[in-house]
């Protein structure tokens, strides 16, 4: 292809932010190859004016390159643990008005997800989760709230006829746990961290980042967590060195800050 990868890592840097030296260089390129492919597009040079000049190309590169896989109660085992362990030690320590981050929130799954866990314990009138992530298009499309039958099939039972309507072939979740996100833009690899979080779920998306990437987020996601805070991480991650950057590890998927 005309021009090369490094040329077209730096463009996109400049066009959207999203610096893709931080991801897999193998795995990404691939997909972007075939991005490319699909539009029949000969290099990427010409996919770059492209995307300067084509609003939906742009939006659709941004939706393609940041992956979005999500589903509610992904790993049901982990939330179980979640809900009759950590979630109460939590309220122990914290009390009932607790700081919670979903980053990458993606479609809005988790977030959505971490305040039916949490409705089991405190009035949805204190449930509060930030929800963050680089995809304004995900973000529109976690404020609508409509899930596939598949994407909800691990929510339990008694919540998901709570808060579930059937629409069409879609499900849409009540606007009474929508209204207990907030929904921001926010980039893992670029932005500033808020801090003082009680919890911090980022779940099944650092897999992409390189190492040195990943345990960067790892570390500024420490330093983001109040004093006994809990990092809730996904099934395919696992923090290597996380004593060194001062860690306690509760369980598998769970590290809290000391």
């Amino acid at each position: 292809m005309a021009y090369d990868y490094e040329y077209f890592k730096r463009e996109v840097l400049s066009l959207t932010g999203i610096d893709l030296s931080c991801y897999k260089e193998k795995q990404m390129k691939r997909r972007i190859d075939t991005l490319i492919g699909k539009h029949k597009i000969e290099g990427y040079d010409k996919y770059v004016s492209g995307l300067k000049s084509d609003t939906s190309l742009f939006d659709e590169f941004v939706n393609y390159i940041t992956i979005n896989v999500s589903e509610f109660y992904r790993n049901p085992e982990q939330w179980k643990l979640m809900d009759e362990q950590v979630i109460p030690e939590l309220i122990s320590k914290f009390g009932k008005n607790l700081k919670i981050w979903s980053a990458a929130c993606s479609t809005g799954d988790e977030p959505y997800s971490l305040v039916m866990a949490f409705s089991r314990h405190l009035p949805l009138s204190n449930i509060k989760i930030n929800a963050t992530d680089l995809d304004k298009q995900v973000i529109a499309k976690a404020k609508t709230g409509l899930y596939t039958e598949k994407s909800i099939a691990a929510v339990p039972d008694d919540l998901k006829r709570k808060y579930f309507t059937k629409v069409g072939p879609s499900y849409k979740i009540a606007d009474e746990i929508k209204s207990r996100v907030e929904f921001k833009e926010h980039n893992l690899l670029k932005d500033n961290y808020p801090t003082d979080f009680h919890m911090i779920v980022c779940r099944n998306v650092l897999i992409y980042f390189t190492e040195e990437a990943k345990d960067e987020v790892f570390r500024k996601f420490y330093r983001s967590l109040a004093s006994k805070g809990i990092l809730f991480i996904g099934s395919t991650e696992q923090i290597i060195s996380y004593k060194e950057m001062g860690y306690d590890r509760k369980s598998s998927f769970f590290y809290q800050k000391p």
